[in-house]
């Protein structure tokens, strides 16, 4: 039959009642070409009732009555039975077809209509003629909205991985050979296009975001495969190609290196290896997420050599023609496939991608056959250029295009069509996916069917050489922010594919071959002695290399992860004869026009790798030594080389055992560098890394404590040699931790002296306290340090630390030269006669009760310093008010005699204090009332009745005050209300 039809019943759930849909399913030759079912559920993918019918007419196809065609039963009627029928059928459905019934009527009876031009009738039941297209069912409409729901959700709510898993289902449509693969991808397409987002992108020129960027990739390689169809038909591939140049002459349409515009002109385009000349970028195509499609339309498979490759295991030349050089084959007679790299893999991807798996493994097999023989001829040519190009110590780059991070992702192709033959499950997985398995996957070896006999290889070592092979290439950074991206997400996952790879004896023999081959390979390799200045870094490969390898073969590990520890876009080649400039310099000018946007992911991944062997290489004093030279000669940043300091400290100092001396003296040979870099440059971590080095040192021992308290100068600014170095190396907890004898304490107390005195000569502002602190303990070196504060005392220190050791000095039972600090501070300082919250109050107070305490001769000295400095009322009268409630010199200054009298504010000193104290009420009465307002007449009253208890002190106070509110009244009689205030108040 042709068509099917059935009642689906839906049981009843306890929400739901049961329901009963009808289902109706044409098919033919096999495919279901559509469907119709009562439920009205929309999906691009079929319900459960079309689902259920179909299931049920594959397993009990006895069960379903097999009918002829309505046609056919038609037929066997005569006039009667032919108007019964209708009139039946009418009759049954009359609301539905009577329209219908009429219309059709009216045609056939009307001898000239269309109808009547043609012969026969259409039947529904009948199946199409063998010249039909015939496809299975896809519903267009409901592909379009739920591609286009899904892209207004711009990757949120999983929508990325909708849309990933629908292109998945395009690659699981090719494989089945579903002619409707590539007509999901346009109706796919065309709503990416349709994307509102992408004018709005375009319009501010910034780039797309990232999770759409990669489903646009996804989408133009997977248009690169539906043309690279081996078996499509001609008028198909031109329909494609109109359809492909029609999108990317769209100005929306997203370029391949990720920029809208031609600022960043793309590498891809093999440029010219001169630099002599600039590029212009508008010289150059614009290179569209299609381009590479619309270019694979150009290809074709009618070469007879690739025939023959892809369609036998067996393929070979004859044995008489394997002398010379062949284009063809290799010398022990296998076939090559010399095309473009990415090209040659972008067929392995079609033709996996198209369901034919063992043709993609015979041309993979003959593109690595390519891969080997080119590799081995680049060596020997580089075998004769060695000399020349190690003199110049650099290199033209062979590789303009990367295969890491390029968008056909050939490396990652190859691997996989190799290893899918390696799987031991059943299903063959084909979804290139992100959603990794939670289990890897297991692989066996699977022997290279090919011609030659003593072959003995396996289709996982050839995964794991080819992968090698790819991550080695040497390739310059392409250019903008994307495309650079792109190289660094390639290469984590093709490394994160070879983790799951089980490194038996065969495969460490691959492994091994090929590291060596990298190491010495020129030009070609990212490993080899010499590469390019703009060449992609190799950190991230050589992790995984050297944790691989060095179980097997340490020499190999080491000396390949030693070469790649290199950045040499941040060196500048100085001329080799020039010492005045070292060549680690950071280059502050980049050589070329392109930015390395991802320059801070790279130098971390350098820093990785350092890491990685710093772990390894504890305990080893050899190994260590070299990795230390290797991160002190191409690390550049500080930041970074602290987290590698730390890295060490922390393995070298288990909880649980003891701590690795060899280990730990990189950790500070490390710390000390980073100490020296960031001296003169404003680092916020500085504190940070300060108190660790410390840390580290004491760990060390008190030999490298003595040479960074002798080498401060070099390392720390004065104020941290003395706040925090010196400070915790003398403290409780580091003599604890060190279990010192006395001569080791007394030597490191001697240094800490030591640099104390000399950071208080460098930097007294700062320093003086610490170093008085420091040397507390040795009498000749504090009197030092007390001298060097007094001779900066008159220059170069502030009253607030000069007060801040004055109180120092009485809190350490030096009352006199407190006294002298604070006259000294006095000097320095100025308070206005409105600033009675002053922060320096409380020091003025301090002083003068410190100076009151030591006599009246002291006092008498501080007294005329505190007038010229303080203009403040209210603060002159809290000193006036102290100095007269107790009697002077009660500090009791040995040798000194003390009247034990209290004081007269008639005689000096107190009666200068008094008579300045007047003299500031008086202009600061006249300050405030310029301008006050009606809010603060309370206040100022209060301040009056201050001002009078002041003036009371004096002798003829009260006719003093009495003459100030008369002349307050006269000048500001204008202020009536005040005035009225004063007047009930003073009279």
């Amino acid at each position: 039959g042709f068509h099917l039809s059935g009642t689906v019943t839906e049981p009843a759930t306890a929400t739901e009642p049961e329901m009963t849909y009808k289902v109706a399913i044409s098919f033919d030759r096999c495919k279901i070409t559509s469907v119709t079912c009562g439920c009205g559920n929309k999906d691009i993918f079929y319900c459960a009732h079309v689902v259920a019918l179909s299931l049920y007419r594959i397993r009990k196809p006895d069960q379903v009555k097999l009918r002829l065609p309505i046609s056919e039963t038609l037929f066997q009627m005569n006039r009667d039975q032919l108007q019964k029928f209708v009139q039946y059928l009418i009759t049954a459905h009359h609301t539905e077809v009577l329209p219908t019934a009429q219309k059709l009527a009216d045609e056939i009876l009307s001898s000239n209509s269309e109808i009547n031009q043609v012969h026969g009738a259409p039947d529904p039941t009948a199946g199409a003629s063998i010249d039909d297209e015939n496809c299975w069912h896809l519903d267009e409409e409901q592909v379009r909205e739920q591609v286009k729901l899904f892209l207004s959700q711009g990757g949120y709510y999983g929508s990325g991985k909708q849309l990933n898993s629908m292109f998945a289902k395009v690659r699981e449509m090719l494989r089945m050979r579903d002619s409707n693969g590539a007509r999901m991808l346009t109706l796919i397409t065309e709503q990416f296009m349709a994307d509102p987002r992408l004018s709005l992108w375009r319009q501010q020129g910034t780039g797309i975001t990232e999770k759409c960027r990669q489903l646009w990739d996804e989408l133009g390689a997977l248009w690169v495969c539906v043309v690279l169809n081996p078996h499509c038909k001609l008028e198909e591939k031109s329909c494609w190609l109109r359809q492909l140049r029609k999108w990317g002459e769209m100005d929306v349409c997203p370029l391949e290196d990720g920029n809208y515009g031609n600022e960043l002109p793309n590498i891809t385009n093999a440029l010219t290896q001169s630099s002599g000349h600039s590029q212009d970028s508008l010289a150059r195509p614009r290179r569209t997420v299609f381009t590479r499609a619309i270019e694979g339309c150009d290809l074709h498979w009618q070469d007879s050599h690739l025939q023959r490759i892809i369609s036998s295991d067996f393929y070979m030349s004859p044995s008489y023609q394997r002398e010379g050089e062949s284009l063809l084959f290799n010398s022990q007679g296998q076939p090559l496939w010399l095309e473009h790299v990415p090209t040659a893999c972008a067929r392995v991807d079609a033709l996996r991608s198209h369901g034919y798996p063992r043709e993609a493994l015979r041309l993979t097999v003959a593109i690595i056959n390519t891969l080997r023989l080119q590799q081995q001829r680049q060596l020997e040519i580089y075998k004769h250029q060695k000399k020349e190009l190690l003199q110049r110590g650099a290199t033209t780059i062979t590789n303009l295009e990367g295969w890491v991070g390029h968008p056909l992702n050939p490396i990652g192709c190859l691997f996989l069509t190799l290893t899918e033959a390696c799987r031991l499950e059943e299903e063959n997985c084909l979804e290139i996916s992100d959603a990794g398995d939670s289990k890897p996957p297991v692989y066996q070896h699977v022997p290279v069917a090919t011609g030659s006999q003593e072959s003995g290889e396996s289709y996982l070592s050839l995964a794991l050489e080819v992968a090698l092979m790819g991550m080695g290439q040497q390739r310059v950074m392409p250019e903008g922010l994307y495309a650079q991206d792109k190289v660094c997400r390639n290469e984590e996952q093709i490394i994160a594919r070879l983790q799951d790879l089980e490194l038996d004896p065969v495969l460490v023999q691959t492994l091994r071959k090929q590291c060596i081959l990298l190491l010495e390979g020129g030009p070609f390799s990212g490993l080899g002695e010499v590469i390019h200045r703009e060449s992609v870094p190799m950190h991230t490969f050589a992790k995984y290399l050297f944790s691989a390898l060095l179980p097997h073969d340490a020499d190999l590990a080491y000396k390949l992860a030693l070469r790649a520890m290199r950045l040499p876009v941040l060196e500048t080649t100085a001329p080799s004869g020039d010492v005045t400039h070292p060549h680690h310099l950071v280059s502050v000018v980049p050589s070329r026009y392109p930015r390395w946007f991802t320059l801070g992911h790279l130098e971390s991944q350098q820093c990785e790798l350092a890491s990685t062997m710093l772990t390894a290489a504890k305990g080893d004093m050899l190994r260590l030594r070299t990795v230390l030279e290797a991160i002190q000669k191409n690390i550049h940043s500080s930041s970074l080389i602290f987290k590698l300091a730390q890295d060490a400290f922390k393995i070298a100092t288990p909880a649980d055992s003891n701590s690795d001396t060899t280990l730990l003296n990189v950790a500070l040979e490390l710390g000390l560098q980073v100490m020296r870099m960031t001296l003169s440059t404003l680092n916020w971590r500085r504190r940070e890394m300060v108190r660790w080095l410390v840390t580290c040192a004491t760990e060390v021992g008190v030999r490298a404590l003595v040479s960074i308290l002798q080498s401060w100068y070099s390392l720390f600014t004065p104020t941290e040699a003395t706040s925090i170095v010196a400070a915790t190396v003398m403290s409780h907890n580091t003599i604890l931790r060190l279990s010192l004898d006395y001569p080791q304490r007394e030597e490191l107390a001697s240094c800490a002296r030591t640099l104390a005195l000399q950071c208080a000569m460098k930097d007294p502002q700062n320093c003086a306290l610490s170093a008085l602190t420091l040397c507390e303990k040795d009498h000749i070196a504090f009197e030092t340090a007390y001298q060097i504060v007094i001779d900066a005392a008159s220059t170069g220190m502030t009253y607030t630390q000069l007060f801040t050791i004055a109180r120092y000095m009485e809190h350490r039972g030096y009352p006199l030269r407190a006294f002298k600090l604070a006259s000294l501070a006095m000097t320095h300082l100025n308070l206005a006669y409105n600033q009675d919250t002053h922060p320096a109050i409380n020091d003025v107070l301090w002083a003068c009760a410190l100076s009151h305490s030591l006599g009246k001769n002291e006092l008498a000295a501080i007294i005329p310093l505190v007038v010229k400095s303080v203009h403040c009322a209210t603060v002159l009268s809290d000193i006036l008010r102290r100095c007269t409630m107790t009697a002077p010199g009660l500090a009791g200054i040995p040798g000194r005699r003390n009247s034990g009298k209290l004081m007269s504010t008639d005689k000096a000193p107190l009666r200068q204090l008094l008579d300045a104290t007047i003299s500031a009420y008086i202009n600061t009465t006249h300050s405030r009332l310029t301008h006050i307002s009606p809010r603060h007449y309370g206040e100022f009253i209060e301040f009056l009745s201050k001002a009078r208890e002041t003036f009371l002190l004096a002798q003829d106070g009260h006719i003093q005050f009495a003459q100030f509110i008369d002349n307050l009244k006269q000048i500001y009689k204008g202020k009536k209300k005040l005035m009225l205030l004063v007047r009930e108040r003073f009279g």
